[in-house]
C-alpha cells in the first residue's frame, strides 16, 4: 500500500516538473535548477493529498509500464507548458515583424530568459509581456491549470489519439495571426509612410529618398510603438484567457 502511494506521488511530481521545462517564467533558464526542482517538489506535497483523496490507482508493478505512466505524465505537464510558451512566441513573431518593416531587422539581442538571440522590439515587447503576466497573476493560471488537470485528468487516465496532434497544431498556427494582429498598426503606419515616400520621390526626383526614408521609419514606428502600448495590455488580457481556455482544451483532447 506504501508503495503505492509512492509511486502515485512520484507521478505528481513528473507532470508538476513538466511546467518548469518549458512554462513561459517557470521554465526561465535564469532560474537555478535547484530552485526549480525545489519549487516543484514543495508544490507535489501540496497537491499529493489532494489527488490522493480522490482514491489512488493501481499502479502496474513492472518497470516498463510505470516508466511509461512516468513519461506520460511528464509529456501532460510540459505540455500543460508548451501551450503557455508558444503563446507568449506570438509577442515574438509580432515583435519580429514590427522590427523588419521599421528597420530594425539587422539588430539582435540576447534574451536571458531563454539563451537565444531575439528582435530588439521582440524582446522589449515579451520582457513586458512577463511582467504584466507577473503583476496580474498571470502564473497563476498556469499553477491552477496544473492543479485542475489532476482532476480533469487523473494519473493512469490520459489517451493520446490525433485530437491533441490537431488541437497542438491549431494553437501552434494561431501564433501567427496573434503575431500579426499584434504588429499590424505599426505595419499600417510603416505602409502609409512608405506610399507618402513614393509620391514624395515622384514629385521631387533631387531628394534622396533613401536618405529620408529610413530615419522617418524609425522615428515613425516608435511613436506608433508608444501610441499602442497602453492597448498593449487589453491585447494581452486575451492572450492570457486564451492560455487558460486552450490548456483546459488540451486536458479534454487527452482524457
Amino acid at each position: 500500500m506504501l508503495q503505492n502511494h509512492i509511486g502515485l506521488f512520484l507521478l505528481v511530481l513528473t507532470r508538476i516538473s513538466g511546467i518548469f521545462l518549458v512554462s513561459p517564467f517557470f521554465g526561465s533558464i535564469n532560474i537555478p535548477v535547484k530552485i526549480r526542482v525545489g519549487t516543484a517538489f514543495f508544490i507535489s506535497i501540496v497537491v499529493f493529498p489532494v489527488v490522493d483523496m480522490q482514491g489512488a490507482p493501481v499502479l502496474p508493478n513492472r518497470v516498463e509500464q510505470y516508466a511509461a505512466l512516468v513519461v506520460t505524465e511528464l509529456l501532460i505537464g510540459w505540455m500543460i507548458g508548451f501551450i503557455g510558451y508558444i503563446l507568449f512566441s506570438a509577442v515574438n513573431i509580432g515583435g519580429q515583424l514590427i522590427d523588419m518593416q521599421v528597420g530594425f531587422a539587422t539588430i539582435s539581442v540576447l534574451d536571458p530568459t531563454s539563451g537565444q538571440q531575439v528582435p530588439l522590439v521582440g524582446s522589449f515587447l515579451y520582457n513586458l509581456c512577463i511582467l504584466i503576466f507577473l503583476a496580474s497573476n498571470g502564473h497563476y493560471i498556469i499553477l491552477s491549470a496544473l492543479v485542475e488537470s489532476f482532476t480533469a485528468l487523473p494519473p493512469l487516465a490520459a489517451h493520446f489519439d490525433g485530437r491533441i496532434v490537431q488541437l497542438i497544431v491549431d494553437i501552434t498556427g494561431g501564433i501567427f495571426a496573434t503575431g500579426l494582429k499584434l504588429a499590424l498598426p505599426v505595419l499600417f503606419a510603416i505602409l502609409l509612410t512608405n506610399v507618402g515616400l513614393g509620391v514624395l520621390a515622384r514629385t521631387m526626383p533631387q531628394m534622396n529618398i533613401f536618405v529620408v526614408g529610413i530615419p522617418a521609419q524609425i522615428i515613425i514606428g516608435i511613436f506608433v510603438i508608444g501610441i499602442m502600448l497602453p492597448f498593449y495590455a487589453l491585447f494581452l488580457d486575451v492572450i492570457f484567457n486564451e492560455l487558460y481556455g486552450n490548456i483546459t482544451a488540451m486536458l479534454r483532447a487527452i482524457s
